[in-house]
């Protein structure tokens, strides 16, 4: 099992800016592929971005050309950059590592950041 631990989360203001950040335990880190979902409240949980272990991307048509994912394996840490934030990007956002090491495979999560975007 992976440790996730997600930082950053807050309030802001719309139109505004918030970066997160989830660090990982342990050294497999750059096996996995990435993702960060958000569960707003009556609402599913829902895929934000994905970065897989070689870089590349995709993302949710709703936060296209405004959210940034990236991975730093230096260090351990996923980010996701969040610009012209909407009320409806309020949510609880988590860190999901999924990937397969020898004949061990990971899927976990971390324990969400509440990101609120209000006035």
């Amino acid at each position: 099992q992976v440790q996730l631990v997600e930082s950053g989360g807050g309030l802001v203001q719309p139109g505004g800016s918030l970066g997160l950040s989830c660090a990982a335990s342990g050294n497999i880190f750059r096996f996995f592929t990435m993702g960060w979902y958000r569960q707003a409240p009556g609402k599913q949980r829902e895929l934000v971005a994905r970065i897989t272990s070689g870089g590349s991307t995709n993302y949710a048509d709703s936060v296209k050309g405004r959210f940034t994912i990236s991975r730093d394996n230096a260090k351990n840490t996923v980010y996701l950059q969040m610009n012209s934030l909407k009320p409806e990007d309020t949510a609880v956002y988590y860190c999901n590592a999924v990937g397969r090491v020898g004949v061990t495979r990971y899927d976990d999560w971390g324990q969400g950041t509440q990101v609120t975007v209000s006035s």
